[in-house]
């Protein structure tokens, strides 16, 4: 059973059985060239399925935003969740629903 207490507002430690953590990791990530496709509502949706994924995969979403060519993440998670696993969820998952919704 896990206890969480708060520093402030923005730092939580956990306690578990034997550890203590608090775990944060701020990610950006670009589209491809860089252009600017993150416009018109995609932007807003984009924000939508990374809540959605935050919650199916159970780590917390602390800071988003969603520019014209990039995305700007600040992520809560357990030390069970290599980040490098984490990133290819949000990606693959992210990539493929836009393209399936915006193919142009």
């Amino acid at each position: 059973m896990e206890k969480v207490y708060e520093i402030s507002e923005e730092t939580k430690l956990t306690y578990g059985r034997g550890y203590v953590y608090s775990l944060q990791y701020h990610l950006i990530w670009c589209t491809k060239y860089r252009k600017k496709v993150l416009t018109d509502g995609i932007d807003i949706q984009c924000k939508v399925m990374l809540t959605e994924l935050a919650d199916q995969y159970s780590f917390q979403i602390l800071a988003m935003e969603v520019m014209l060519d990039h995305i700007h993440l600040l992520l809560d998670c357990r030390p069970q969740f290599l980040i490098s696993d984490m990133v290819k969820i949000m990606k693959g998952n992210l990539a493929r629903r836009l393209f399936l919704d915006h193919p142009e």
